[in-house]
């Protein structure tokens, strides 16, 4: 219905294990946008909540969560980036891995990511973990920020303009669109769960965000 020109998924395609994609391949390879589709990983993606018998099997896990995502048609970015181009406009798209403040993942090579990077484009960069962006990304130049991570904790009370939940206490931007000077972070509150397998108050969210250009 969208018809987007992009899709984008921030990470977190499984809780652990890539046999959580069987069944859902097909449904998000279906999936259309019109110059294409690209997705990053999140810190449940390296299967590190897993039980596993050995080391090996816990990288062919992590192969496989790679792997879903390409077959269901993403372009998979680790620390990279690359050019958009529409109607005569450009734009730099930029993907890291997990990077999170606490015990996370801090696997996203800002740096390295931003190699190549023309100074004076606009900069979409794709991070799951919102606390990047007030402890890296905003002493860079990138212009907007999307990220995931938070799923509004599952529970919380909107009315509104009005929004809160309990995650807020530890992501201080966890859902929504937040601004410091001129830099953006949109965090989405995602599609599916952790724990509790529901939402109260806090609904699933896919986002649709325009880009125009003030030239």
């Amino acid at each position: 219905q969208l018809k987007p020109d992009l899709i984008f998924f921030t990470g977190d395609l499984v809780n652990n294990y890539a046999k959580e994609t069987d069944g859902w391949i097909d449904i998000f390879s279906k999936l259309e946008a019109k110059i294409g589709k690209y997705s990053i990983l999140g810190n449940h993606d390296y299967g590190d909540y897993g039980q596993y018998d050995s080391e090996e099997e816990k990288t062919a896990n992590f192969e496989g969560v790679k792997q879903a995502n390409r077959d269901m048609g993403f372009r998979l970015m680790l620390n990279e980036s690359l050019k958009i181009q529409k109607d005569g406009e450009e734009f730099d798209l930029i993907g890291v891995e997990n990077w999170g403040e606490g015990g996370f993942h801090k696997k996203g090579d800002l740096p390295k990511a931003l190699q190549g990077v023309n100074p004076e484009s606009f900069k979409l960069l794709l991070s799951h973990d919102p606390s990047h962006w007030d402890s890296q990304v905003r002493d860079t130049d990138i212009d907007l920020t999307l990220s995931g991570h938070t799923h509004g904790m599952q529970f919380g009370v909107e009315i509104g303009n009005f929004k809160w939940s309990p995650v807020k206490y530890r992501y201080p931007r966890w859902a929504g669109l937040y601004r410091e000077s001129e830099q953006y972070i949109h965090v989405n509150r995602g599609f599916g769960y952790i724990g509790f397998p529901g939402r109260v108050g806090i609904m699933p969210e896919i986002t649709l965000i325009e880009l125009n250009s003030q030239a």
